[in-house]
């Protein structure tokens, strides 16, 4: 697209989105109607996915990122040489888009507000992880296991023994452990505190459709998120090394019990492995090409859920499923694969439908004269890195189950300033992305 169009296109967007903030910043109630919730199971349990409230979605919706979003039904500008999108996808609402750019591809009611399940888990990490080094150990006791919803997927955590924050992290990826989760909330002030927390973090990062009751995605009245907000969160989280190392993982040896063997104290250890298939593979999911995390999630309410980035032929793609209607195995996996197989056809052909929006504190930086890149999303700026170099440097084994290459990457962002619409070219890299595990 010639530079000038694109730049009227994409002025279009944020006014648009301008337009609808008196709208999206009035209180959560009013924002969007709420799925009324259904009896609950844990996040990230094998829970099938049953039927919500209503599959109709809402005749009105946020207009974050572009009018378009709004609308109900696949959003998407079909042309000559643009693939059509496949025919047999069954989830309630999805998103496909350029993780660099921010440009959404096409989408499927990307704004529904519905149950997310353990894909919180990603705005959980974005918001706490920072806080704590990963060398940190903590000894666990009795509260910090308690309040947990009844059958939650655990790790699991054992009281009375140290973990890593690290190893809490591990958890949490790899087998979505509301355990890890709360052993980690209370470090951070409480389950309440860390709730609040998130609230606010999503606030900063324009996800006005999200509304956190528990950090663990567990079922419970009035915790929603949307494919968009969550696209999000994984497009945030990713801009954080440690992110990226926790969600690209496929297994790693976990702390296990300690026992007294010959009358020395041995701590054990127990394989522990991701279940997003398409990281880890199953039986009718291959390993996806190119995929780098990020997180998945299943509840009674929620139905499966799912947020992948994956990397071909330079681009970076992100996509989010939520509660496909086919009840099949995996499917949530095999119709996020299909997406993601469209998105890779499509990209450089099809004219974008909406963009995915840059947090409030990079537009406010950007505001302010002098202002700079920030190297992580969330208001971290440690770790900014120049905008020189896009091939790929030197592979590294990471400890973790695989090799990473490490590509820098440059994007450029639009923000909204005070006293009218201006276009920013913004840098907002996404240093270092793990790009491809081998195929376990």
């Amino acid at each position: 697209m010639p530079a000038p169009q694109q730049t009227i296109r994409r002025s279009l967007l944020v006014l648009s989105a301008a337009l609808s903030s008196l709208a999206l910043t009035a209180p959560l109630a009013l924002a969007a109607p709420s799925p009324t919730p259904t009896p609950s199971s844990s996040a990230g349990s094998s829970a099938s996915p049953s039927t919500s409230p209503t599959a109709t979605p809402p005749a009105s919706m946020s207009s974050v990122g572009g009018a378009r979003l709004a609308q109900a039904g696949t959003q998407v500008n079909l042309a000559a040489g643009v693939p059509v999108v496949p025919k047999d996808l069954t989830a309630r609402s999805w998103i496909v888009s350029d993780a660099e750019t921010g440009d959404v591809l096409a989408a499927h009611n990307a704004h529904w507000r519905l149950p997310p399940a353990s894909t919180l888990k990603m705005l959980f990490a974005d918001t706490v992880l920072p806080k704590f080094p990963k060398t940190t150990e903590h000894k666990v006791v009795a509260s910090d296991l308690a309040g947990m919803g009844a059958g939650s997927s655990v790790v699991p955590i054992k009281e009375g023994e140290s973990y890593t924050v690290r190893d809490l992290w591990l958890g949490v990826f790899l087998r979505s452990g509301n355990d890890a989760v709360h052993v980690l909330s209370h470090m951070n002030g409480g389950v309440d505190k860390t709730v609040a927390d998130m609230n606010a973090h999503a606030q900063d990062l324009q996800a006005l459709d999200t509304h956190v009751v528990t950090p663990d995605g567990y079922d419970e009245p009035g915790q929603v998120s949307s494919a968009y907000d969550l696209t999000l969160f994984a497009r945030s989280g990713l801009q954080k090394k440690d992110f990226r190392e926790y969600c690209s993982t496929v297994s790693v040896k976990f702390p296990g019990e300690t026992t007294k063997v010959k009358g020395k104290s041995v701590r054990g250890t127990f394989e522990i492995r991701n279940t997003n298939r398409l990281l880890s593979g199953d039986s009718d999911v291959s390993v996806y090409p190119g995929i780098a995390g990020v997180k998945n999630g299943n509840t009674t309410n929620a139905g499966a859920t799912f947020t992948g980035v994956a990397e071909r032929g330079g681009k970076v793609l992100l996509v989010t499923v939520m509660n496909p209607e086919k009840d099949e195995h995996n499917e949530v996996y095999k119709e996020a694969a299909k997406i993601l197989d469209w998105g890779f056809q499509a990209a450089g052909k099809v004219q974008p439908v909406g963009e995915l929006v840059a947090p409030r504190n990079a537009a406010q930086a950007s505001a302010q004269p002098g202002a700079t890149a920030s190297g992580e999303a969330g208001g971290d700026t440690a770790g900014t890195k120049p905008a020189a170099s896009s091939t790929p440097v030197a592979a590294e084994e990471d400890g973790s189950g695989g090799v990473g290459i490490a590509l820098a990457i440059v994007g450029g962002l639009l923000v909204l300033l005070a006293g009218g619409v201006f276009l920013v070219n913004r840098r907002w890299p996404l240093p270092d992305l793990v790009r491809r595990r081998p195929r376990p």
